[in-house]
């Protein structure tokens, strides 16, 4: 046999262990199981938490974030938001609906319309708790949450709610901070979110909303500035104890679990489930638009949420109505991926 004829049967050879061995692969890949799969869209992002708390999850260590569009587990899951929300959903309902969902322990999220921008209305109760209680962790807040502070607003800013409180402030009555802020949270009380306005410190409150690059309440001009997945990273900070302590961030949550507001992302899950979260509305006056809006955790057995949804609409009457059926949606599919989870 010639060289030249030695050379084309080795190259041969060569070109068909090749081919046998890239077909082992393809075929290993195409019989994976769906556990496989799971683990390889995950891969590229770890994280380390403490644990021990019922409504955190200390953030100990990180890595890359992975996006929806890696993950082949939650591109169908967003479809069927999406599918709702432009096709099963009644356009006379919501003329703009946005959607942020992220796994809280796994990093994975997608997003819907989050381009959008909304006026944030009551939401801005969260921030305003969150400057609070940084500052009562401070020497200088020593004492600050049972100082008491007499209610003794001139206006009834509670008039304004469509969703009104069950109780009422008592002029003249004295209460400590940490039951206004229970109230402003709880019960979403506007009297009690003004009477706290004039505790805060403002440097705080600007803290907080320069940490997350946020429009200051104080600043002039059009109040449609908020997006979904801004907003949801308020709840982010919470969850991971990254900005408050892991004690103050944990009563915030527990506190927040405790809403009243029953007709949004509640009304979508469970009753078993708990969900610490947060509404706003906004009357648009007489012919004009409502917004109405959801967000907070829903903590799934051993596989907590971050659901966020913003909509602006005819009526406050079809926006909940909007909100549930999302909140629907998305409890399904995380049941879908982690049938068999203990109960909380």
């Amino acid at each position: 046999m010639t060289g030249r004829t030695l050379n084309s049967s080795l190259a041969r050879r060569l070109g068909l262990a090749l081919a046998l061995l890239l077909a082992g692969f393809a075929a290993g890949y195409a019989t994976r199981d769906a556990r496989s799969a799971r683990q390889a869209d995950r891969a590229a992002f770890t994280q380390r938490r403490e644990g021990g708390f019922r409504y955190v999850n200390p953030l100990l260590e990180c890595d890359l974030a992975e996006d929806v569009l890696r993950n082949r587990e939650l591109r169908p899951f967003k479809e069927r938001v999406t599918r709702y929300l432009e096709d099963g959903m009644d356009r006379r309902w919501a003329s703009s609906v946005s959607v942020y969902f992220r796994e809280l322990n796994d990093g994975l999220w997608f997003s819907v319309g989050d381009t959008a921008r909304y006026s944030p209305a009551s939401l801005r109760k969260l921030p305003l708790m969150i400057a609070l209680l940084k500052v009562a962790e401070g020497p200088a807040g020593r004492g600050l949450l049972d100082r008491q502070v007499t209610f003794d607003l001139t206006r009834d800013y509670d008039q304004d709610q469509n969703f009104k409180p069950s109780a009422r402030l008592v002029p003249g009555q004295r209460y400590s901070v940490r039951e206004l802020i229970e109230r402003m949270i709880v019960q979403s009380d506007n009297n009690a979110f003004m009477a706290l306005t004039r505790v805060v410190d403002p440097a705080e409150l600007d803290r907080v909303y320069a940490l997350l690059r946020m429009q200051n309440p104080r600043a002039t001009g059009d109040d449609a500035f908020l997006s979904v997945q801004t907003y949801a990273s308020f709840f982010r900070i919470l969850f991971n104890a990254t900005y408050l302590s892991k004690e103050a961030s944990e009563w915030a949550l527990a506190t927040l679990a405790r809403s009243e507001f029953r007709a949004g992302l509640v009304a979508g899950v469970p009753a078993a489930v708990p969900v610490a979260h947060k509404f706003g509305e906004k009357s648009g006056g007489p012919g004009g638009p409502a917004q109405l809006h959801d967000c907070g955790i829903v903590y799934y057995p051993r596989h907590p949420y971050l659901l966020c949804v913003m909509s602006q609409g005819a009526s406050f009457e079809f926006l909940d109505d909007v909100i549930v059926a999302v909140s629907r949606i998305v409890y399904a599919g995380v049941a879908g991926q982690h049938q068999g989870a203990t109960a909380p």
